[in-house]
């Protein structure tokens, strides 16, 4: 796998699988570097679609597909790195203020997010411009 950019990195789950099948289990604060505190996912999202495109102030979040595959791309305002997402037991730790967006959507993709933070639209940055800005001023 490769490095990821922007404080980005791989999270690797542990995976059992038996006859029966495999399974993937997800504690807070010990598979993931946060206290989870919203859980969402996506599912029917036409193959030509993105989605994300935006990036949170403070919110902390990791990105794992269920089912089918799909591309993430990372921005930091100075490099964009894209990487794919396919397994159920490997995702993207998403640091605040790092760009992201999802596209290529394999058909029944099934997406999952897990983050740090209950919805607050005031943590989200959807305009590119002014993320840049921000970065900037940092």
């Amino acid at each position: 796998m490769p490095d990821l950019i922007g404080g980005a990195r791989w999270i690797e789950l542990e995976k059992f699988s038996d006859p029966h099948g495999a399974l993937t289990p997800i504690e807070s604060e010990l598979d993931v570097p946060f206290a989870i505190h919203r859980v969402f996912y996506f599912y029917d999202v036409p193959v030509a679609e993105r989605r994300g495109a935006h990036a949170h102030r403070q919110q902390h979040q990791v990105l794992i597909c269920l089912a089918g595959g799909f591309d993430v791309i990372l921005d930091d305002g100075a490099q964009r790195q894209s990487v794919r997402l396919f397994e159920p037991w490997r995702g993207v730790y998403v640091p605040p203020l790092l760009w992201v967006e999802q596209l290529n959507f394999h058909g029944a993709t099934v997406g999952l997010v897990l983050a740090s933070d209950v919805f607050d639209e005031a943590d989200y940055i959807r305009d590119h411009d002014e993320y840049r800005r921000l970065l900037a001023a940092k």
